[in-house]
């Protein structure tokens, strides 16, 4: 969604748990699902994912949201850190059509991109860093932003954004989208 802004700092949050969940998960599990690196493969092939809930937006704006194998994995400790993010910050009422963590991979990248489907144009794209550091560029509109652990982003997925892992080590988000309900 356009925010007007590139990111928009959500302030801090306590992902420990959710942290530990998905740092402690083996590197098999997050092989299983590829459906990010097989759709979307231009952008995500040098990531992996568990995902948690993904939407089947081919019939857009109808969509099919649906649990995904991370979904027994991550919920329990996914879902109030969004359900919190979302009372703060969005309008309730709405849908979570994506949840996930993402990893890239070291020493490589996510090229430089902005989200086309119309999925994208309206639905927040909120970002808690999970394991980072100063290697990690994400980049918007050619200028770096610094994420860190222990806070949640929104970032403008309307705007060209990409990331570099230039480090030998995993960068992981647990991402999600919230398309909000409509004002009441």
């Amino acid at each position: 969604m356009d925010i007007g802004i590139p990111v928009r700092d959500l302030g801090p949050i306590h992902a420990n748990k959710l942290s530990e969940v998905i740092l402690g998960t083996d590197d098999s599990i997050w092989k299983e699902e590829a459906i990010r690196q097989e759709k979307y493969a231009e952008v995500h092939y040098n990531t992996e994912s568990l995902i948690m809930i993904f939407c089947d937006h081919d019939n857009w704006p109808s969509i099919d949201v649906v649990k995904g194998g991370a979904w027994d994995l991550l919920s329990a400790t996914a879902m109030p850190i969004m359900h919190d993010l979302i009372a703060k910050h969005y309008t309730k009422g709405g849908t979570i059509i994506r949840a996930m963590a993402a990893k890239l991979l070291p020493g490589k990248h996510i090229v430089t991109h902005t989200d086309k489907h119309p999925s994208f144009h309206h639905g927040h794209r909120i970002h808690i860093p999970i394991k980072t550091n100063k290697m990690v560029r994400f980049m918007i509109e050619g200028r770096p932003h610094k994420f860190e652990v222990g806070h949640a982003y929104e970032i403008n997925n309307q705007l060209r954004h990409g990331v570099m892992n230039n480090s030998n080590e995993d960068r992981i988000h647990f991402i999600f989208d919230y398309i909000p309900g409509a004002a009441a």
